[in-house]
């Protein structure tokens, strides 16, 4: 499962994905967690635009009551089968999250959780796939939320995370439109574990694990 991840800013993020309409307002975040509302691109009327949702899926039949039960992620064997997953999946209901790396955690011999930062060799900003779904209150208020796809994790990042060994399912490039735009079956056909001689990884101070810290020496090694 991803916990927490990192942020591009708003340019960047522009330049990466060139999103139609941008409805979003978001600044870099060196600590991006569940239940936050963060930044996705998805398609409207035929165009990427881009808007802020919250991280852990509220589906619609919760009428737009959050609970613990809300999933960050999903995995990618339940995107189509899933009880609150298959009815946004059936109506193409992908948005992609954008990214400049994410954490996950080593448990070492003495049972004490280390923390990584993995990120791309040669991308700098990345999109995350992911599924979302609109919940209506009673009041009316709308809340439009997202739950990363993950999938079994490469040699790179399953040599970090020992207990789960899940990562996040990164997008290639040229795959991006085909996950926003093609059908269920061909978006699914584009989910696949990101190359691991293409992403690199080095631990971090456990500084991360708490929410009061946002800063770029998240992301700095630590030996």
């Amino acid at each position: 499962m991803v916990e927490r991840y990192v942020l591009p800013d708003r340019a960047t993020t522009e330049r990466e994905f060139m999103p139609a309409q941008c409805w979003w307002r978001f600044t870099a975040s060196f600590n991006v967690s569940f239940q936050q509302y963060v930044p996705a691109i998805r398609v409207h009327d035929g165009k990427a635009e881009g808007v802020m949702m919250r991280w852990g899926l509220i589906p619609a039949a919760a009428e737009g009551q959050p609970s613990d039960n809300d999933a960050p992620c999903t995995d990618v064997d339940l995107i189509e089968r899933g009880q609150d997953y298959r009815g946004p999946w059936l109506n193409s209901q992908r948005c992609i999250l954008p990214a400049a790396g994410f954490y996950v955690w080593q448990l070492t011999p003495e049972k004490f959780k280390r923390p990584f930062f993995i990120r791309l060799v040669a991308r700098s900003v990345f999109g995350i796939a992911a599924v979302w779904d609109r919940s209506v209150g009673d009041d009316d208020d709308v809340i439009e939320s997202c739950a990363i796809v993950t999938m079994p994790a490469n040699s790179l990042v399953a040599g970090i995370d020992n207990v789960e060994r899940r990562m996040p399912a990164i997008l290639r490039r040229k795959h991006c439109n085909t996950w926003l735009t093609a059908t269920p079956a061909r978006a699914r056909g584009v989910l696949a574990p990101y190359p691991a001689e293409w992403m690199k990884a080095h631990a971090v101070s456990p500084r991360i694990n708490s929410l009061k810290h946002n800063d770029a020496a998240l992301i700095q090694p630590v030996t």
